[in-house]
């Protein structure tokens, strides 16, 4: 069951990058005849450099899945229904800080600056802070969810709330979306600023931003899996935030290309998974 289960994973995961790259040819060849050949080009890049930028930032958060999961010992059958609310409300709530990061940006320039240095902070704190293994017993939202409402101690098949004596408890499924819905929002707020450093144009910062969750629910059950293979990658995201940081701050005075960065993204990525296999293959022995 495990080998299907990471086999299903691993293609759905290559059919959602299959289809941001469909995509990326489709707007190529929308501004390609509607517009020049160079707009072309540009957008193409800025979509692919953010899509990949998104997807990247993505990988910690489904660490973080992965914790919550583990934390509440949830089946992975009710994974799964977890997923695919959390991944629906995550849409939307990228949306609306889009739609408000477009609107600050456009009116502020500015703000850009502050993102970057946001940015810079928080991906030399994550770079510091990636070997730290967290523990949910002090959450501060964890809590105060369990001091405020009631709850049972053990799961009730895939629902998120029971009734009990007239009386409306909730589960430890839905403790479990909960925290996947903070932890979203909390990594939404490094990954949306880190594609304006790429790009301000709502549609593409949109559309990566979609094409990043839509292939979530199985890149995170093919890292499951595969946890200890991509354990370094946190210190490749670190990397990642940190470059998007500079790159705002010094865009006044240098002007870093789309075809640099993406290089850059790409290159961390690689590096960063061939040092784990080597060094999972030479503790193997």
């Amino acid at each position: 069951m495990r080998s299907f289960s990471m086999r299903a994973a691993g293609i759905w995961s290559l059919t959602w990058i299959a289809c941001a790259l469909i995509f990326a040819g489709m707007l190529w060849v929308y501004f390609f005849y509607t517009a020049t050949p160079a707009i072309a080009q540009q957008k193409f890049l800025e979509f692919l450099t953010g899509y990949l930028i998104e997807k990247s930032l993505s990988i910690d958060n489904l660490f973080a899945f992965y914790m919550v999961f583990h934390y509440f010992r949830i089946p992975i059958d009710y994974q799964r229904r977890v997923l695919v609310y959390g991944i629906g409300c995550a849409v939307i709530m990228r949306l609306l800080l889009i739609l408000l990061g477009v609107w600050l940006v456009s009116q502020f320039h500015w703000v850009l600056y502050l993102l970057g240095l946001f940015l810079l902070v928080s991906g030399v704190k994550m770079l510091f802070l990636a070997r730290r293994e967290q523990d949910l017993k002090d959450s501060i939202i964890l809590q105060w969810l369990q001091k405020h409402l009631r709850l049972t101690k053990e799961l009730h098949a895939n629902k998120f709330f029971v009734r009990h004596g007239g009386l409306l408890y909730f589960t430890p499924l839905f403790l479990a979306l909960i925290l996947v819905e903070v932890s979203d929002l909390v990594f939404a707020l490094d990954s949306i600023p880190a594609i304006f450093a790429v790009t301000q144009d709502p549609l593409i910062v949109w559309t990566a931003n979609i094409f990043a969750i839509l292939g979530l629910r199985a890149l995170y059950f093919l890292l499951a899996q595969m946890a200890d293979r991509f354990a370094l990658l946190k210190y490749g995201v670190a990397f990642i935030i940190i470059f998007v940081g500079v790159k705002m701050l010094i865009e006044p005075w240098i002007v870093i290309p789309l075809l640099f960065s993406l290089g850059v993204v790409i290159g961390v990525l690689g590096l960063f998974i061939l040092v784990n296999i080597l060094l999972l293959r030479r503790v193997r022995g």
